[in-house]
């Protein structure tokens, strides 16, 4: 019997084609038809935001039962130990590489699949690197400006970054390396690509834009400034996502972003007596906002 020469015979040459009637191929290069289900979107946030919560703590156990062993040390003991903070503060770094793991092991299907592909880690024809970065370096200015008019109260988070060169600078790193890849993998990865895909684009939007602000509102209150400009950065980043329909502009748009914020939060001398005058809030204000994303 003669076979047609275009007919498809088994083996490598007839694997489906991203066009093909199949579950595979769109998994594999379509961000928006991922292959993992809205549940495991959600249980990679909740376990990033318990990552967060627990493993700093976890790493400065040692120390406080070294060092605090016959009065239990307050709130506002521990926030004036410049080696408690620092130890907590470093501890974001592990608490971000158990997130990486968890999202990988998600949007891979534990190495089925490309992570980078399935979450949307390539640049759109509309959307290249320097158009992210004048995005990114826009979004600052404007946060500036918010932070400078509407900055409220000292928070918590500033007098972190306050307490010490060593705590500036490990922030600063955390910043500017892991913080932008592990929110957007998180946020406009698995859970706005699940979310787009069950409710649609508009709720898919508004449920990660708020999520994201809403996680850090207890953390700035009263701070009007930093939650707003929180709320503004989230927003735009979750539309570019949704516009692009990819996640690299998103995550340059927020490492430019950080980047910048690392660099003053390292000179952060210069930077404190430069707005000192006339707004003494803006300088701390500005130099903990980084910490947005933690």
């Amino acid at each position: 019997m003669n076979i047609p020469e275009n007919s498809a015979l088994p083996g490598p040459a007839a694997f489906p084609t991203p066009s093909a009637n199949t579950l595979e191929a769109p998994l594999v290069t379509d961000p928006n038809n991922p292959p993992w289900k809205l549940w495991a979107a959600a249980l990679a946030w909740f376990a990033s935001v318990i990552f967060l919560w627990l493993v700093p703590q976890v790493c400065a156990l040692p120390y406080i039962a070294t060092h605090y062993r016959a009065t239990g040390p307050t709130k506002e003991l521990l926030l004036n130990d410049k080696t408690f903070v620092l130890i907590l503060v470093a501890g974001f770094i592990p608490a971000h590489l158990l997130t990486l793991l968890v999202a990988w092991l998600i949007a891979s299907r534990v190495g089925k699949f490309s992570a980078f592909r399935t979450l949307g880690f390539s640049w759109p024809a509309n959307f290249g690197f320097w158009k992210s970065t004048a995005t990114a370096v826009a979004l600052f200015l404007i946060a500036m400006a918010i932070i400078y008019k509407f900055g409220g109260q000292d928070t918590d988070l500033e007098k972190i970054l306050r307490s010490s060169r060593g705590a500036a600078i490990v922030t600063a790193f955390v910043a500017a390396v892991t913080a932008p890849l592990v929110e957007e993998v998180i946020y406009r990865g698995l859970l706005y690509s699940a979310l787009q895909r069950a409710a649609g684009v508009a709720a898919a939007i508004a449920i990660v834009a708020l999520t994201f602000a809403g996680l850090h509102v207890l953390q700035y209150w009263p701070n009007f400034g930093a939650i707003a400009a929180i709320s503004l950065l989230s927003l735009v980043l979750t539309f570019i996502r949704a516009r692009t329909g990819r996640l690299m502009p998103c995550y340059v748009i927020h490492l430019v972003f950080n980047g910048i914020q690392s660099v003053i939060i390292v000179a952060d001398p210069f930077v404190r007596s430069l707005f000192q005058t006339p707004h003494p809030d803006a300088a701390p204000a500005l130099l903990c906002l980084f910490l947005k994303l933690l």
